[in-house]
């Protein structure tokens, strides 16, 4: 049976829930506070256990692009999504609600809805690709309610994370209607008005005709196997190049990873960031961006020669050098995620700088872009879980910049704040010696 809906919590309940929430998570486990309620007293109380921090970082990015869209593509309740669309999406705008569909592991698999909410809502990574599950996010109207297996709503202050406490929201998990296994959850969020009772039956209604659909899918597939299998459509994987926070790049590639020297790393990133722009490179230009000095065209044509052995020439070909088809890079996936706004994702799929051992004046320059645009995104956010993160970065240990706006982002009572304060006085000193 369902979960009753409850009406949003009156000003007086907030500040109740707010301190019982402090005091869990500053004494432990105290016995249960008047006004909250078991669902969510147990939530906390898991979210407490698995370690969840929170004031903490937003919840992890954990597919992006091509994996992204594969994962969806190959998941049961895409075939559902137009259902799922009519009901709730299309309408959503206008209601200023998001519509969610994770998988049964907590992980965003769709994120639509009202544009301008989705803007803000990307601030806490609430993206395509997020893992919300309980563990990791803490209590949130879809983590939740695949944890316990029923319909639940979250509203404001109940939510076991801090940064997420401005929002509410209403879901329920979808199980197989034949099998049972349960396949993800439907979420809605947004203000206080997506914790209403109409809106959590509006949800419980999606789930339904949800299974029904799935229900009626089933049998379809059942009578489409006695005429035989039909093979499914092969989808060619990109290579993937990673150069970040790492000394030399790795190439991964359906036959397995490639450890590359640090010249083939430079050279490959050079061509990745060259095909980016729709380009190619001469040995002369690969020259220049490669050696700081002058270097004779023999040495870089030697080493493309034994680079395109080792990767095969149907990817990089000559004259010009350049790719000759797509290769991903963890590079290109910081930058897309910053293009759309998406601070904390970047940060997530961010472990370092751009091969750090390099010296390569193209290599360097492309190390210098990242960081920069990196830094000032956070910056901007003026978010202080995302500087804290950036500021534990070794590239910006000696911030003085960074590390004085996270002190003052900061809030009062934040257990960090005391040693951002002693670094930021050590930075100051350190700059009148």
């Amino acid at each position: 049976m369902a979960r009753p809906a409850r009406r949003p919590p009156t000003p007086g309940l907030t500040r109740r829930l707010r301190a019982a929430h402090e005091t869990l998570v500053t004494r432990g486990a105290p016995p249960p506070r008047p006004g909250v309620r078991s669902v969510v007293w147990d939530s906390w109380r898991r979210s407490l256990g698995s370690g969840v921090d929170p004031d903490g970082q937003a919840p992890p990015v954990d597919l992006l692009d091509d994996d992204l869209v594969a994962y969806r593509a190959a998941h049961p309740l895409a075939q559902v999504l137009p259902v799922i669309r009519r009901l709730l999406v299309e309408d959503a705008e206008a209601d200023r609600m998001i519509v969610a569909v994770t998988d049964a592991d907590g992980r965003m698999l769709w994120v639509e809805g009202d544009r301008r909410l989705r803007a803000l809502a990307e601030n806490m990574n609430f993206v395509a690709g997020a893992r919300w599950s309980e563990e990791v996010a803490g209590t949130n109207a879809p983590g939740t309610a695949l944890a316990v297996d029923h319909p639940v709503q979250i509203y404001g202050s109940e939510h076991y994370r801090r940064p997420v406490q401005p929002w509410s929201c209403s879901a329920a998990p979808v199980h197989h209607p034949v099998t049972g296994v349960l396949l993800g959850a439907i979420d809605v969020t947004g203000g206080d008005h997506v914790a209403s009772p109409h809106v959590f039956t509006l949800v419980r209604a999606t789930v339904a005709a949800v299974e029904s659909e799935l229900r009626w899918l089933h049998r379809e597939e059942q009578r489409d196997s006695a005429r035989g299998p039909r093979p499914a459509p092969v989808r060619p994987v990109a290579p993937l190049l990673e150069v970040l926070g790492r000394e030399r790049a790795r190439l991964t590639r359906p036959a397995g990873p490639v450890e590359l020297s640090l010249r083939h790393s430079e050279l490959l990133l050079l061509l990745a960031e060259a095909a980016a722009a729709g380009e190619g490179r001469s040995t002369g230009q690969l020259a220049a961006e490669c050696h700081a000095g002058d270097t004779a065209a023999v040495t870089v044509r030697a080493e493309l020669s034994r680079l395109r052995r080792l990767v095969g020439d149907d990817l990089v070909g000559s004259r010009p050098y350049r790719l000759l088809r797509p290769l991903e890079t963890d590079l290109g996936r910081v930058r897309r995620l910053l293009d759309r706004g998406a601070v904390a994702a970047a940060l997530d799929a961010y472990p370092g700088p751009v091969l750090p051992r390099s010296t390569a004046p193209g290599v360097a320059a492309a190390r210098r872009r990242t960081g920069a645009a990196l830094r000032a995104a956070v910056l901007t956010s003026r978010r202080p879980e995302l500087l804290l993160r950036w500021t534990a970065l070794p590239e910006a240990r000696d911030d003085a910049v960074a590390w004085q706006a996270c002190l003052e982002a900061l809030p009062a009572g934040s257990p960090r704040r005391g040693a951002v304060a002693a670094h930021v006085l050590a930075l100051r000193r350190a700059s009148r010696t």
